[in-house]
Order: structure tokens, then sequence, then C-alpha cells
């Protein structure tokens, strides 16, 4: 190559430069020239030392080993004739194996005549979806290879769901009494007048059972003389 973008050993750029002076620079520095980017036009070509950058990439290569984990295959079988108890005991299995994070298989084998009405199967298989939806998700639906159907579930991530939401601290000095609300500050409404309520008429009985009350003497007048009458006149004839 006849030139290459060079990078010093404190990654400052130095521009385009020969091959031959940028290996004439790294040496005069101590250092070995490494080509980093070798698809790029011109190569990128930086200046370090090769016992450290090949030591810190072997680190890179190991850690990153070390968070790879090996995807695990699973499978259950089932028929279309399948009973309760035993589909029962199948999701109990394919829930462990999600929730250990493998992949899973469902796999409806059809016998016979069987294979006349694929659509059981697919039927059981979206049933069996639907309960395990806790635990994994369909990656690919119910599809028909030969005799048998297969459908593929993935587990559910658990560190995509929402962090839980940590408790409100409860305070430990009394809170401060609330505002009134508006409704309270407004005028408060009139008093309605009072009703007189007339007082209910005695009943009949009621009236009986009272004590009769005596009849009132008339007034007593005061007893005058009557006036005398006058004499009679003598007629004279």
């Amino acid at each position: 190559m006849p030139a290459v973008r060079l990078i010093g050993p404190n990654n400052e750029q130095l521009g385009v430069v020969p091959t031959q002076r940028a290996l004439a620079h790294a040496q005069d520095l101590g250092y070995d020239l490494v080509e980093i980017a070798p698809n790029s036009t011109p190569p990128v070509a930086r200046i370090l030392d090769f016992g450290k950058y090949r030591y810190a990439e072997q680190q890179k290569a190991k850690e990153a080993k070390k968070r790879q984990r090996s995807v695990t295959w699973k499978e259950i079988r089932i028929t279309p004739k399948i009973d309760e108890h035993d589909i029962e005991t199948k999701i109990k299995s394919a829930s462990k194996f999600l929730d250990e994070g493998d992949k899973l298989k469902v796999t409806v084998r059809f016998r016979g005549r069987e294979l006349a009405h694929p659509d059981r199967g697919r039927v059981l298989l979206l049933q069996v979806a639907d309960r395990l939806k806790d635990h994994g998700i369909v990656e690919r639906m119910p599809l028909l290879e030969g005799r048998s159907m297969i459908m593929v579930m993935n587990p559910v991530r658990r560190d995509a769901q929402g962090a839980p939401v940590p408790p409100i601290p409860t305070p430990t000095t009394a809170p401060a009494p609330a505002a009134p609300p508006p409704a309270a500050t407004a005028a408060a409404p009139r008093p309605a007048p009072a009703v007189a309520v007339a007082a209910p008429k005695p009943t009949p009985a009621t009236v009986a059972a009272k004590p009769a009350a005596a009849p009132a003497s008339p007034p007593v007048r005061a007893a005058t003389a009557a006036p005398p009458s006058p004499a009679p006149r003598k007629r004279t004839n």
C-alpha cells in the first residue's frame, strides 16, 4: 500500500502519509505500526505497542464469550387427541424450559387420517401459545411440515420488563391542614323560612275524655226600686 491514514500513540490524527514514512516514524518512537482498518480508503494504521494491543483484544474476546449464551433447543410433542391432564403436564414442562432461557419447539404429530384435519393441530398450538404467553412469545407461527405441524417460541426477556416502582415513604411529621375547597369559601345559602305548623284538632274521643265545664251563671243585677206611678187626676165636667 503506498500510503496510510496514520494515528499517533495518543490517538492524534497525523493525516495521510506514505507507508515507509509511517513505519520509520513508529520505529523512531519505539512502537509498532499496526493496521486497524484495512478495508477503508486509504487504510488506517496506528502507532502502538502490538503486545499490549493483542492482549487487550484477547480480553475483549474473552468478555464477549462470557456474555454470549449458547442457544439450547427444547421440544415438546403432542397429538391432536391429547387429554387435558396430559397437556397440563406438557405446559408445565414448556414453561420451565422457557423460564430457563431455552428456545421451545412445539410439535403436533398427525397419524393416519388425522392429517386430513390440520386445523385441529393449528388450534391446539395456538391454545398452547396462549397459555404460555407469560413465559414466551411466538417466533414462528404453526407451519405444517410433512406429517408434523411445528411452532417455535422464544423466552420472554426479563430485563425488558419495567423496573418495580419503589414504595412511597410515609411522612414522619403530621401533614399541614389542607386548604378548604373553593366551594367552602362561597357564601352560605340563606336558611329557608320556618313554616308554622297548626296543631292537630282533637278527635271526638279526646273531647269526650275531658271533664265537662260547669255552665256559666247569669250575671246578678242589683235590685233597684221602681219609680212611683203618678196619681190619677180627677175629671171635672
